[in-house]
């Protein structure tokens, strides 16, 4: 997706959404792309991204719920470390993001939607969320889990900590013992 400042938000929420579609375009196995039309697997559709690309990955789900275009049936969403706002305002934000209303944006921020919005939009059957116990936004994906679970939504949410590590530890350390677990649990996640 095309990056800030150069492109501000919500410009990567826009790509994201058009490679969404595009993925869609071949559910009747007649789209663009012969390798999809042949080898995907649509009844098992995930969204997972990290830090920032968590955050659009939710934001994906939730926009998927009011758009009937859409017809994939998502299975789960991962949330790698994901970047969420609190309700304190950030100067980088509104730097990357000047259209935002900062903290009271629900894409930015999922806890300041009404509940029963949350639960209606998050349109997949579980979620993992996995935070470092290190991580500047430990606190927020923890929140998001929390909110989440406490939302009445009518899925499985499930939280893994990996102790002792800071924020997408596994992208620096590939090799470390704690990223081999975590990728295991993650395999775990995306094929049961």
């Amino acid at each position: 997706y095309r990056k800030a400042p150069e492109h501000n938000l919500p410009a990567a929420y826009d790509d994201a959404w058009d490679a969404i579609n595009w993925i869609a375009s071949h559910i009747e196995r007649n789209g663009p792309e012969p390798w999809l039309n042949e080898n995907a697997d649509f009844d098992k559709v995930f969204l997972a991204g990290d830090s920032a690309g968590a955050n659009i990955a939710h934001n994906m789900i939730m926009k998927s719920a009011g758009d009937d275009q859409i017809r994939l049936k998502f299975s789960g969403l991962l949330l790698m470390n994901p970047f969420f706002m609190n309700d304190e305002p950030d100067e980088l934000i509104s730097f990357i993001f000047p259209s935002s209303k900062g903290p009271n944006d629900p894409r930015l921020n999922p806890a300041c939607i009404a509940i029963k919005e949350l639960a209606a939009g998050l349109v997949c059957k579980k979620i993992l969320v996995c935070v470092a116990e290190k991580d500047f936004l430990r606190e927020r994906g923890v929140s998001y889990y929390e909110t989440v679970k406490n939302s009445g939504w009518n899925g499985v949410i499930e939280m893994v900590e990996i102790e002792g590590e800071e924020h997408v530890f596994y992208l620096f350390k590939p090799d470390c013992e704690k990223a081999g677990e975590l990728m295991d649990r993650i395999s775990s996640f995306l094929n049961l």
